[in-house]
């Protein structure tokens, strides 16, 4: 089905907006920061990697500045109040909860793990996908990995074991809850119902982990069988150290949820620092060497939060641009997105699910979610179809790259830093086309036409 009609005026002012108060100053070229930095994230490393990791944090702060020096110069210190808003209702949460989670896993040790069959490695796929929609597709990937790297560390050939985990594990496993995928969480925070998602992404995303798992189990069974096999190890039991993190990631959940029940600004004040505090209690507790054991360090973290606080940054424009609607510079997407009026739901998940691979998913989210009205209540009623489409494109497609969710980038760091090769950016993108787009067109055809 098409859709239902839309509202294509200017949006309603909402608490957690962090939109100019009058978004017609921007135009088309403003997105030039946000468009330099994405293409900057994906080729940078691979045209000069060495040089990309000494130097990111000052790339990404300069494509920063190229868009906040001259809104400055614009707007004068009125200009600050959206970069506010955006910092401390958007990127801090979003923020605290995958660095809560980064620490608390970092610190919860999943000891031995059985011989990585076909059978075995699906099996580890399909809990590692069931955990990320109640501990986060960041939280279920941390502690999912490790295991499945020692897995499979009999084996020469495993880079399309962590080309499945990161589809399944870090991206469409967190398509049920605000807690599993960022995009969701960011819904979330504007205004969507916490168990929304549950039920309305129960059945596509049921359905394309069901068909990723059986395409990974034909792939694996093919490559085992005719693979070299290495030396196998030493078996080692099962077990957990470091278990009163489930205490701390208990909690750090409960925090989240926290806000389904609890609104207004004391509410997120004591939702940060719960968040905060079972980072802490994680770090004072955990024994340093389960974290060694781990190869706990700090480096994939704070790369992923310098990135994403450079991405928040350069999107403040492009979201004010969408707010403008149909009157303003993206009047051409909107006429094509919204023909008459009415959504094409079918287009609005390519769209922007095109955009997730690319751009990144939580803030692409945040660009449809200002599309189709940036209005909760109606996008969870009369266009709840709309919103489904917004949020499966999103949550699925965006493990079709390396830049299109959190934990794919971290997934990527932890696997190579265990010596395993994993594709290029290219590569990798190649993969996920091959194994998930036949999947994402039989989602398209079912609940979009």
């Amino acid at each position: 089905m098409a859709g239902l009609p839309l509202s294509l005026g200017a949006p309603r002012a909402r608490r957690h907006d962090c939109r100019v108060s009058d978004p017609a100053p921007y135009t088309l070229a403003w997105a030039f920061p946000f468009i330099g930095l994405i293409l900057t994230i994906a080729v940078a490393p691979l045209l000069a990697p060495r040089r990309w990791e000494q130097h990111y944090v000052w790339i990404t702060l300069g494509w920063s500045v190229v868009f906040v020096l001259p809104d400055l110069i614009r707007g004068g210190t009125g200009a600050l109040r959206p970069l506010g808003g955006m910092a401390l209702h958007q990127y801090l949460p979003f923020a605290l909860l995958l660095g809560t989670l980064y620490v608390v896993t970092g610190g919860l040790r999943v000891t031995g793990a059985p011989y990585g069959t076909p059978a075995v490695n699906t099996a580890m796929l399909a809990l590692g996908t069931a955990l990320a929609g109640l501990i986060g597709t960041p939280g279920a990937s941390l502690l999912m990995v490790r295991p499945m790297i020692r897995a499979n560390q009999h084996r020469r050939r495993t880079a399309h074991v962590f080309v499945f985990f990161i589809l399944l594990v870090a991206n469409v496993g967190g398509a049920l809850t605000p807690i599993g995928n960022p995009p969701l969480l960011l819904g979330f925070l504007k205004g969507v119902p916490f168990f929304w998602p549950t039920v309305h992404l129960a059945a596509p995303t049921l359905l394309l982990s069901a068909g990723l798992l059986v395409t990974f189990y034909a792939l694996d069974h093919y490559i085992g069988r005719n693979a070299e096999v290495a030396l196998l190890p030493e078996i080692e039991k099962l077990r957990i150290e470091g278990g009163i993190n489930l205490l701390f990631l208990a909690i750090a959940l409960g925090a989240v949820l926290l806000r389904a029940v609890w609104t207004g600004p004391l509410a997120e004040l004591a939702s940060d620092v719960l968040m905060l505090g079972a980072a802490l209690a994680s770090l004072a507790t955990t024994s340093p060497a389960t974290r060694h054991a781990n190869g706990f360090d700090w480096a994939p973290l704070i790369e992923v939060a310098v990135l994403f606080g450079a991405i928040f940054v350069t999107l403040i424009p492009v979201v004010a641009i969408v707010a403008a609607g149909a009157d303003g510079p993206a009047a051409p997407l909107f006429a094509r997105i919204f023909d008459g009026g009415v959504a094409d739901n079918a287009l609005i998940f390519r769209s922007a699910g095109v955009m997730s691979a690319f751009l990144d998913n939580a803030p692409t989210y945040l660009v449809f979610f200002g599309l189709a009205g940036d209005d909760a209540a109606r996008l969870t009623g009369p266009l709840a179809t709309t919103l489904v489409a917004i949020s499966t494109g999103a949550c699925y497609f965006g493990g079709l790259t390396y830049l299109g969710n959190a934990p794919n980038l971290l997934v990527r760091a932890l696997v190579e830093r265990e010596g395993i090769r994993m594709p290029g950016f290219f590569g990798y993108a190649g993969w996920a086309v091959v194994c998930l787009v036949p999947w994402l067109l039989v989602i398209e055809a079912l609940f979009f036409h």
